[in-house]
């Protein structure tokens, strides 16, 4: 069964190196790396042409212009010749056997798996284990993933994912809930209860960075709006969802009461 590692690559060639680094390590063989650049700014790409030029199941692309990376990561399913794809960001990396763990746990029940992961330093040192993942009921009408429990690392089947619209190319974050949400309606999700993934945290990063928060709030609220209307639900908690302002923080205030969060723990 082939794998396609999908890379959304913009300007992040020293970061890549330590990414390329743990695919090259993996138990895993049978896996491509597809490669898509959003137009670098600077000589990332060029040096990344080089670096890989050895590896025959390296596939690199390059948008015409800057794309954003709705996009991009859209281009890069869209690439794949595996069966089985997964995101891995060129700023973090994977543990050694986390292609041959999420293959285990591929079957004919479930079109994607994710697992706990590492929050990791500047250096890619795991800090701790992000509290928040755990397996979520599946074909559940409400839910939305506020709390981020479906995250890295995340595979999934691609038959699966062409059944659904796609990666919204418009969204500029707020990208992978769009996907994760997306094939959550197409079938079963399975929780690898191990972290296989290392998330670097740093001041580059999409969450560290004020202006990028408010383009992640408005296009989470997006998000989850979309999804909604793809439910026919027009009411959270008795609130007409045109009325609400913020849909993330509306729900997290609704199912973060003590009674929510009993029944999340035992969901």
């Amino acid at each position: 069964m082939l794998f396609s590692i999908l890379i959304a690559h913009y300007n992040n060639f020293e970061y890549f190196k330590e990414c390329y680094k743990s695919i090259l390590s993996q138990t895993y063989r049978n896996f491509e790396i597809i490669l898509v650049d959003d137009c670098s700014s600077d000589d990332s790409y060029q040096k990344i042409i080089e670096f890989t030029k050895e590896a025959p199941n390296v596939r690199l692309f390059q948008n015409h212009r800057n794309m954003g990376v709705g996009f991009t990561k859209r281009r890069c399913i869209e690439m794949a010749s595996g069966e089985i794809c997964g995101f891995l960001d060129p700023d973090d990396a994977i543990v050694e056997n986390a292609l041959e763990i999420s293959i285990e746990n591929h079957n004919k029940d479930n079109i994607a798996t994710y697992s706990k992961f590492y929050l990791c330093d500047n250096q890619l040192k795991p800090i701790r284990i992000f509290q928040h993942s755990r397996a979520v009921k599946n074909a559940k009408k409400e839910f939305f993933n506020v709390f981020l429990e479906v995250n890295h690392f995340f595979t999934f089947k691609k038959e699966a994912y062409e059944r659904t619209a796609g990666i919204n190319p418009e969204l500029t974050s707020a990208v992978d809930q769009d996907l994760y949400l997306k094939l959550y309606e197409t079938g079963n999700l399975k929780f690898i209860n191990a972290p296989l993934y290392y998330y670097r945290l740093h001041d580059k990063g999409v969450s560290q960075e004020s202006s990028k928060k408010e383009k992640l709030n408005k296009n989470w609220h997006q998000v989850i709006s979309e999804a909604a209307k793809r439910r026919n639900i027009d009411r959270l908690y008795h609130r007409k969802i045109s009325d609400i302002e913020y849909l993330p923080i509306f729900l997290k205030q609704k199912q973060n009461n003590l009674l929510t969060k009993i029944l999340r723990k035992f969901s």
